[in-house]
């Protein structure tokens, strides 16, 4: 395992509140979140599966593994982007979410890259 390599995988995210799908009558709020995994290193790497935690404005917590991303394990070249868009679905109308890849290098060393904790929040409305 590598300590150092997971810092060159840089992963961004963008966040939207799917009001057209959610229910907040029913406590279901469902939001899209799109990914930008970017390898800032020199190898290429693999995203063989994730690991997510889910939890909402009630502490409810969620936990999410599984392999790949979207039914794809991407190779990212160095230099190169990978971008995939996916949900959740919480009772609240904020949360967040924050979890881990984990990558297997060309060199065949498996790290793992950190998916910083982003908000899950519907937008605020003017009055």
């Amino acid at each position: 395992m590598s300590d150092s390599k997971h810092q060159n995988i840089q992963v961004t995210v963008d966040t939207t509140y799917i009001a057209s799908s959610s229910e907040p009558e029913a406590a279901r709020y469902v939001f899209a979140y799109s990914i930008t995994i970017k390898n800032a290193g020199d190898i290429e790497a693999q995203l063989l599966s994730r690991h997510w935690v889910i939890t909402d404005a009630n502490g409810k917590t969620q936990e999410v593994h599984g392999e790949g991303v979207i039914g794809e394990q991407p190779h990212i070249p160095p230099g190169e982007s990978y971008q995939y868009t996916s949900g959740a679905v919480i009772e609240t109308s904020v949360g967040a979410m924050q979890g881990s890849y984990h990558m297997l290098d060309s060199d065949g060393d498996k790290f793992t890259a950190l998916i910083p904790a982003f908000s899950l929040s519907i937008p605020r409305t003017l009055h």
